[in-house]
C-alpha cells in the first residue's frame, strides 16, 4: 500500500503548535479513513527533520525527536515548514541547508506548506520568486523588504500557487490541513476532523485563499457580479432562471458561463451560500431549524436537513449542539 510521506522541519525558536496541530489532525483523518473508508485509506509516514539530524529543543524547553536531516526532504511528498517565534532572521541564518533542500524537494515534486514567519525559508530558497505568498501580519513589512521578488498578499490568510501553500496563522494552517485531508481521504474525513478540531464557524478553504492565477481564469465580470448578488440575496432567490433574466442573460448561457468561471454550477453555489448562512444562524441564534431553513431560502426544514446531511454528514441539530458548546459554554 502506497504511503504519503510528510516531513516537518524543526529548528530553534519554532512555534511548537505549528508542528503538533497538523500532526494530530492528519492522524485523526488517517484513523477515520481506516475505519470508515478503506478504499480511500493510505497510511501516513510523518517524520521530523532538522539541520543536522539531531533532536531540537523548542523555546519552551520541549525536546522533539528527529528522524533525519534536511537533505532527505526531497524524498517526501509534503513538507510543512513551521512558524518561528520573534525575529526569523537568526533562525534562517542558523539553518543554511534548509532553504537549499526545500528547493530540491520542490524540484522533485513535493508540496510545501510554509507557516507564518516560516515562509521566510521558502522565500530564501527562491521557490517563491514570482509567486504569491502570505506571512504573519507583524512581519509583513520586513518580509517585503527582504524578499521583493515574492508577491506578498498580506491581506490573505492563505495563498496557493500550484504546490506552494503559505498561511499566516495557526487557524489558517488548520484549514489547509483539513483541505489536504479531503484530498487524501475524502469529504467525510475532512468534515470529521474539522468538527473535532475547529467547532467554530469557519469560511470554506476555497473562500479564504488567494489562488494564484484564479484572477486570470476568472475574467467574467458579469458572473462575478452575479456571485456577489447571490451572496447578498440568497434567501430571496425563487429561481435561477429569474436571476439570469435579471442580468439580461439566457438561462442556458448563464449556467454555462457560471460553470466555466467558478468551476461549479450556479445551483451548487447557491446551496453552499445558504448552508453557510444556516450554519451561522444555528450557532448564533435561537431560531428553530424550520425558521432557519425558511430564513436562508430553503423551502422546508427537511430540505435543509437533506442538504446539511449531504454536505456536512450530520443533522442541523447535531451541528448546533457541537458549535454552541464551543461558542457559548
Amino acid at each position: 500500500m502506497q504511503k504519503v510521506k510528510i516531513a516537518l522541519t524543526l529548528y530553534e525558536q519554532l512555534l511548537i503548535t505549528s508542528v503538533t496541530l497538523p500532526v494530530e489532525m492528519l492522524r485523526a483523518g488517517e484513523a477515520y479513513a481506516k475505519r470508515h473508508n478503506k478504499d480511500a485509506y493510505k497510511p501516513l509516514e510523518i517524520h521530523c527533520l532538522s539541520e543536522n539530524g539531531g533532536p531540537v529543543e523548542s523555546s519552551i524547553g520541549m525536546s522533539m525527536a528527529v528522524q533525519t536531516d534536511f537533505q532527505a526532504l526531497e524524498t517526501y511528498d509534503y513538507v510543512i515548514v513551521p512558524s518561528i517565534w520573534r525575529n526569523p532572521r537568526p533562525v534562517v541564518r542558523h539553518n543554511p541547508k534548509l532553504a537549499r533542500n526545500l528547493g530540491d524537494a520542490w524540484e522533485q515534486g513535493a508540496t510545501i506548506i510554509g507557516v507564518g514567519t516560516g515562509v521566510c525559508f521558502l522565500a530564501e530558497s527562491g521557490i517563491l520568486n514570482g509567486h504569491s505568498a502570505t506571512t504573519h501580519w507583524h512581519y509583513a513589512n520586513q518580509f517585503m523588504k527582504s524578499y521583493p521578488s515574492v508577491d506578498l498578499k498580506p491581506d490573505y490568510f492563505i495563498t496557493q500557487s500550484d504546490r506552494l501553500y503559505t498561511v499566516a496563522s495557526l487557524n489558517a494552517l488548520a484549514d489547509v490541513v483539513v483541505h489536504l485531508i479531503g484530498q487524501f481521504y475524502g469529504k467525510d474525513a475532512a468534515n470529521h476532523v474539522q468538527q473535532n478540531f475547529s467547532h467554530e464557524i469557519r469560511k470554506p478553504y476555497e473562500e479564504q485563499r488567494y489562488l494564484e492565477g484564479a484572477v486570470d481564469r476568472y475574467s467574467d465580470e458579469q458572473i462575478a457580479a452575479i456571485q456577489f448578488w447571490l451572496k447578498n440575496n440568497a434567501s430571496s432567490v425563487e429561481s435561477l432562471a429569474s436571476v439570469a433574466q435579471q442580468f439580461d442573460m439566457s438561462y442556458r448561457s448563464f449556467n454555462r458561463r457560471f460553470k466555466v468561471a467558478t468551476g461549479k454550477t450556479a445551483i451548487a453555489y447557491l446551496q453552499e451560500v445558504r448552508l453557510q448562512q444556516a450554519c451561522e444562524l444555528l450557532a448564533s441564534s435561537n431560531l428553530s431549524i424550520q425558521e432557519i431553513a425558511l430564513t436562508v431560502g430553503f423551502n422546508s426544514q427537511s430540505q435543509l436537513s437533506r442538504a446539511f446531511k449531504d454536505h456536512m454528514n450530520q443533522t442541523p441539530s447535531a451541528y448546533r449542539k457541537i458549535v454552541r458548546k464551543k461558542l457559548f459554554s
